[in-house]
């Protein structure tokens, strides 16, 4: 192959490589700031969790159409959330409506996972339901049958839900809601879960959405995720 050859096949795979990384950078910043539409969706807000870091709320706050913050609360029976008190009172100082998230898990007594949240996040009537988060964890092998699943949710339901006197809203994962269809078992909003297009596996309509995991607001150092809510 003659140098001239060379030299051109060299600058069109250069020119091809170059056209690709422009592609998908443009594409991941689209990604980052990308949102639904405001129109159909005026109330949208973010949840968020110790993996985020310090958070400056009064940032947050300014950031363009974060309405409400879910802070992840507990984890099952014992854990918590090493930043939730911080961001819990961070919240309250910055005005924004805020909501706790537990994280359910099917290897532990429903009552006990109960008074984990109730012994964590304080009763007070400025904050959302409180939200319960369905999806299988790694660390979780047990796969109940569907009866023994929805009783034990109805049992952290109650428990919970006395405590902060607001019915709670079931974010649930579309694996999750294959399994054991809780829509059609309990009788609570509902929270999707699916990037960029509304969630529609669920026997009924939703109240929240996720909409993104990816998305950068001013305020916190990386990537939130970003979700919506109807009336």
């Amino acid at each position: 192959m003659s140098p001239r050859v060379l030299w051109r096949r060299t600058r069109v795979f250069a020119g091809v490589t170059l056209a690709l990384a422009l592609i998908g950078l443009t594409g991941f910043l689209l990604a980052i700031n990308w949102k639904p539409d405001e129109r159909a969706f005026p109330e949208q807000g973010i949840d968020v969790s110790e993996r985020n870091g310090a958070i400056n709320w009064w940032g947050v706050k300014r950031a363009y159409g974060v309405r409400f913050v879910y802070a992840r609360a507990t984890m099952g029976a014992k854990e918590r959330d090493a930043r939730f008190a911080d961001y819990w009172r961070g919240l309250y100082e910055a005005g924004i409506p805020r909501g706790a998230i537990h994280v359910f898990s099917l290897c532990q007594l429903a009552a006990d996972q109960a008074g984990n949240l109730v012994s964590t996040v304080p009763r007070s009537d400025d904050q959302l339901p409180v939200a319960l988060m369905l999806d299988f964890e790694g660390s979780c092998p047990a796969r109940p049958e569907r009866d023994v699943v929805i009783g034990e949710i109805n049992r952290f339901l109650e428990g919970v839900e006395a405590h902060t006197g607001k019915p709670a809203i079931l974010k649930v994962s579309s694996a999750f809601e294959d399994r054991y269809r809780v829509s059609a078992g309990i009788q609570r909003k509902l929270w999707s879960v699916q990037a960029f297009f509304p969630g529609s596996y669920f026997d009924k309509p939703w109240t929240m959405w996720q909409a993104s995991s990816f998305r950068r607001i001013e305020g916190v150092a990386g990537m939130v995720n970003w979700n919506v809510m109807v009336k």
